[in-house]
């Protein structure tokens, strides 16, 4: 028995699907194939589901499994030491740390330094990826 209360009690969510739309021509024609479909299974000229994906995976097996344990990269791509993320990492780490080095040796102008050197390299890296992106 519920008691009465001034506070409204949250009540569980309902989920009321109303379809839109009714094809009969299309329901018949689903049954239809479905009632083929399992007269052939059973004259044995057609594979089960079941069979067919038996098959399946013992034939091709999981699509995952060994694909990240070669740690190669992807085939028909070429990658170089340069280009890789770990090297860019590195040189990050590289400029930040000699950054903080020289501004504790030599003061602010080493910052400007460093950007403006970054700032040259970026560029200069951009300009050999669009001269190599013109020949192909």
């Amino acid at each position: 028995m519920k008691f009465p209360s001034i506070f409204k009690t949250a009540r569980p969510m309902s989920f009321d699907i109303k379809p839109r739309y009714y094809d009969p021509v299309k329901e018949e024609i689903d049954q239809r194939t479905q009632r083929i479909k399992r007269q052939l299974q059973a004259d044995g000229k057609l594979k089960s589901d079941e069979e067919i994906t038996d098959a399946f995976r013992s034939d091709y097996g999981s699509p995952i499994r060994g694909a990240f344990a070669q740690g190669g990269p992807i085939k028909g791509r070429q990658s170089s030491i340069v280009t890789s993320a770990g090297m860019l990492r590195l040189f990050i780490f590289m400029l930040l740390i000699g950054g903080m080095m020289g501004y504790i040796y030599f003061g602010s102008i080493v910052l400007y330094i460093v950007l403006y050197l970054s700032i040259g390299g970026g560029l200069t890296g951009l300009f050999f990826r669009l001269k190599a992106s013109r020949r192909k």
